[in-house]
């Protein structure tokens, strides 16, 4: 499907994504090879489909995990004025990239 992208849901986000994009999505558990079997859109040639709770799309997205890695650090810092209440805390949230490769029909 050349010229296409497709919307897919993976860690309870949604991600537009073409062939040859680099995505980083949260952690995916799997090594080398992955498949996005949740396609809520798809644009082929200027044709949409959309799926529904009804009729699923035929469709999945091919892709393969480049690396697993840490985000940044986000610095979560709690303060209450005047009662002497603070609280200092840091979080790294575990990524993937993830490169895509194809989109295809299955039916």
């Amino acid at each position: 499907m050349a010229g296409s992208f497709a919307v897919i849901r993976t860690g309870g986000k949604m991600y537009r994504v073409s062939p040859g994009q680099i995505l980083v999505v949260e952690r995916l558990e799997e090594d080398g090879a992955v498949i996005f079997d949740q396609v809520l859109m798809v644009s082929e040639d200027g044709v949409i489909s959309y799926a529904t709770d009804e009729k699923p799309l035929a469709v999945e997205v091919h892709g393969r995990i480049l690396r697993q890695e840490k985000d940044p650090k986000i610095i979560v810092f709690k303060k209450k004025r005047r009662k002497n209440y603070r609280r200092k805390k840091g979080h790294r949230q575990l990524v993937s990239r993830v490169k895509i490769e194809s989109i295809i029909k299955t039916a």
